[in-house]
């Protein structure tokens, strides 16, 4: 089965033009709109929202004058990865408008001068210093270690959301999602290490990643030859798990290789028999993987890695070296299938594939 549409990117293509046609015609009125604040919510935001969702659900916007002739609409997708392809390419899309700039994502803002200010607490980089807890075992993850000056246990929360907030804004919205593995927050009591001024993160992020790509760049598996294990357990509730997972994929070293997992989730109707699906469904869920398999070959970067089938639920895992291409494959996917399942997926960095450990230990 074929679900790509080489005549376009995704089947969203159609929808961007839409839009923009939509905004154009009233690019005039709304560039008022936000210049003069008057009535933003009635005239702007909420016809803007409208119009996002009839895209695709998980996009977000701000908007404000970048100079007296020049109106910003920025799309952001606060943080989750596998919509950041279609922002790119709706900004891609977009047209030439006067008095408009359209931007994707928040853009970096790496100024001294910035500040967030949460609840009477400060986020800028006299308050925020930083370290990389690095672990032998994961020599590839960036582990970053943020330290605020006033943090406590009473106000964890508050320092932890003001702090993200900040880096969001000060590293930008595409580099704070793609390049950071894992992030603590604590106080400087806790430090283990000599604290880094955050003017250093932007440059010392650039040089992890480049660092990154030259270990790993082209770096493929070939799986004709694996080995594949089944998994076959019973649950609490009495119900069957049955695994497929291949195992020298598991046991692989270079993992890091390919940092995006992608989980695929399918949920159907098991509960006469056992949490397995009947034999319609199965074959349809064979399909479907398969489908995605010929879309995301490994020769390209996408590795099956195996599936789970147990509480009415078929979970299809890949790791794959990069996550735009899969978000554009599964979104076409949830639209093939729309009438017959309710396809979800998720995308998300896991360098050494620890979220498949459970594997390890039938």
């Amino acid at each position: 089965m074929k679900l790509l549409d080489n005549s376009s990117s995704t089947p969203l293509a159609f929808r961007y033009v839409e839009f923009w046609d939509w905004f154009s015609q009233h690019a005039h009125a709304f560039f008022h709109t936000v210049k003069e604040r008057h009535r933003i919510k009635e005239d702007f935001f909420n016809p803007l929202s409208l119009a996002l969702d009839r895209i695709k659900d998980g996009f977000y916007f701000q908007t404000g004058m970048m100079d007296d002739d020049t109106a910003e609409l920025e799309i952001s997708v606060e943080g989750a990865i596998e919509n950041i392809t279609f922002v790119e390419e709706l900004i891609q899309a977009a047209p030439s408008l006067p008095g408009w700039k359209f931007t994707a994502f928040k853009t970096a803002t790496q100024s001294k001068h910035i500040s967030i200010k949460m609840s009477g607490f400060e986020f800028n980089t006299s308050t925020l210093t930083f370290y990389t807890n690095d672990e032998p075992e994961y020599p590839d993850e960036i582990n970053l270690v943020v330290v605020h000056q006033d943090y406590t246990e009473e106000n964890e929360s508050t320092i932890w959301n003001g702090t993200l907030n900040f880096l969001d804004n000060y590293l930008g919205e595409l580099a704070f999602a793609t390049t950071i593995d894992r992030i603590t927050v604590i106080g400087p009591q806790e430090a283990e290490q000599e604290l880094i001024p955050l003017e250093k993160l932007h440059d010392f992020l650039i040089w992890r990643q480049k660092e990154f790509v030259e270990k790993y760049e082209g770096l493929r598996h070939q799986t004709e030859e694996d080995t594949y294990a089944t998994f076959d357990a019973e649950l609490e509730s009495g119900n069957r798990l049955v695994a497929i997972m291949n195992t020298d994929l598991l046991a692989w070293d270079a993992k890091a290789s390919h940092p995006w997992v992608m989980v695929v989730g399918i949920p159907y109707d098991g509960e006469y028999s056992n949490g397995m699906p009947d034999d319609e469904t199965y074959a349809t869920l064979d399909e479907l993987e398969d489908a995605i398999v010929s879309e995301l070959p490994e020769g390209e970067g996408y590795l099956n890695l195996g599936r789970q089938t147990a509480d009415s639920r078929r979970e299809i895992y890949f790791a794959c070296q990069d996550f735009r291409k899969p978000s554009q494959v599964l979104y076409q996917v949830q639209t093939h299938y729309a009438q017959i399942l309710e396809v979800t997926y998720e995308i998300y960095k896991d360098k050494y594939w620890q979220s498949f450990r459970r594997f390890n230990s039938y």
